[in-house]
C-alpha cells in the first residue's frame, strides 16, 4: 500500500480579501463632495478646527478624506470621513482634493476605528519631532499651539516613572494628571496610576484627590509640617458627618447610574446599527438633518461627556 497522501479531488482558489477602498486616491472637486453629517456653525471657532486649518496651511493635507460615490450622479460623492478637513479646504479656497474612495457602501465614520492620540503618545510625537530638529515655533504653527505649550508638552513626562507611563500610555488621561504625578515618588506614582486604571477614571479631580491623600513621605517634596496646628475633636466630628452625607449621596447616584447607563448602551447600539444603513442615513440627511446630527452624536459616544476635563484632539479629523 502506498504511503503517499491522496491527491486532492478539487482545487479551491485562495480567498482574497476584498479591499474597502480603491488602490489609489481620486482627485475630486470639493464642490462635488456632499457631507452626510451637518456640522454646527460654531465648530469653526473650536480649537480643533483651528489646528486642522493651521496644519493644512503649514504641511498640507496629511490624511485624505474618505468618500463613496453617489448613486446615479457621476462625479459626486458622499463624504464618509473628514468633514472638518473638507470645510478647512473650502475656507482656504481649494477647488480639488485627493480622496480615498470606498468600494463598500458603509456610512460609518472611519474615525470611529481610529484610536485618538493619548497625552503620552502626543508627547512621544513632539519629542521625536524636536529631536529631529523641528523647532517649537514650527510645531506650534502646524498644531495651532503656542511655542510655550509645545515646550510644556515636550517636558510632560519628566519626573514620571516608566511604570506609571506604561499604565497610562493608551488611556484618555489628561496631560494635567502627569503634572500631579510628578509631585509624588515613583512607587506612589505607580499606585495612583493603577488606581486610576482600575477604576477607569482618569480625571484631574481624582488625581488631585489622590495627591491630597498621599502621605508626606511619599511626595517628591515633603510638605512642611506645622506641629502647632492641632485638629480639634469638633472638626473631626464635622468631617465625619460630611463624609457620611457624601457617601449617602454617592449611594443614591449609584442606584440610578446602572439603569441609566444600560438604557444609553441599548440606545447607542440601536442607533449605531440604524446608521449603518446608507438608505436611512440619506433619508435623514435630506428630511431630518437635525435628527441625524443628534443620532450620530449618540452613536459616536466613546465615554460619558464628563469623563475627563481635558483631551488631546487629533490634528486632522
Amino acid at each position: 500500500m502506498s504511503n503517499q497522501p491522496p491527491e486532492p479531488t478539487s482545487h479551491h482558489p485562495a480567498t482574497v480579501p476584498k479591499s474597502a477602498f480603491l488602490s489609489e486616491c481620486v482627485r475630486i472637486r470639493v464642490a462635488n463632495i456632499l457631507p452626510l453629517k451637518v456640522s454646527r456653525p460654531s465648530v469653526k471657532e473650536s480649537l480643533k478646527y483651528q489646528q486642522i486649518l493651521a496644519s493644512i496651511q503649514d504641511v498640507g493635507l496629511v490624511e485624505p478624506p474618505a468618500v463613496t460615490p453617489v448613486p446615479g450622479r457621476d462625479g459626486h460623492y458622499f463624504l464618509l470621513d473628514g468633514h472638518l478637513r473638507v470645510e478647512a479646504l473650502k475656507d482656504l479656497g481649494e477647488l480639488d482634493v485627493d480622496c480615498l474612495v470606498a468600494t463598500d457602501d458603509d456610512t460609518y465614520s472611519y474615525n470611529k476605528r481610529t484610536n485618538r492620540l493619548s497625552a503620552v503618545q502626543s508627547n512621544k510625537m513632539i519629542v521625536r519631532a524636536m529631536e529631529s530638529g523641528v523647532s517649537a515655533e514650527r510645531l506650534g504653527k502646524a498644531l495651532g499651539l503656542s511655542p510655550q505649550t509645545i515646550k510644556q508638552k515636550f517636558r510632560l513626562l519628566n519626573g514620571v516613572c516608566e511604570e506609571a507611563i506604561a499604565l497610562l500610555r493608551d488611556t484618555s488621561c489628561p496631560a494635567n494628571v502627569f503634572n500631579l504625578l510628578r509631585q509624588m515618588k515613583p512607587l506612589r506614582q505607580i499606585e495612583v496610576a493603577e488606581l486610576m486604571a482600575g477604576n477607569k477614571n482618569f480625571s484631574v479631580m481624582l488625581a488631585k484627590a489622590l495627591l491630597a491623600a498621599t502621605p508626606s513621605d511619599q511626595l517628591a517634596i515633603q510638605r512642611k509640617t506645622q506641629p502647632e496646628q492641632q485638629v480639634s475633636a469638633e472638626s473631626i466630628a464635622r468631617l465625619e458627618r460630611e463624609l457620611a452625607a457624601l457617601q449617602m449621596q454617592i449611594k443614591i447616584v449609584e442606584d440610578d447610574y446602572g439603569p441609566d447607563v444600560l438604557h444609553l448602551t441599548v440606545i447607542k447600539g440601536y442607533l449605531t446599527k440604524l446608521l449603518a444603513n446608507a438608505t436611512v442615513v440619506r433619508w435623514l440627511a435630506k428630511h431630518q438633518p437635525e435628527y441625524l446630527k443628534e443620532f450620530q452624536s449618540i452613536a459616536e459616544l466613546t465615554e460619558l461627556p464628563w469623563g475627563t476635563e481635558e483631551s488631546d484632539e487629533e490634528v486632522q479629523a
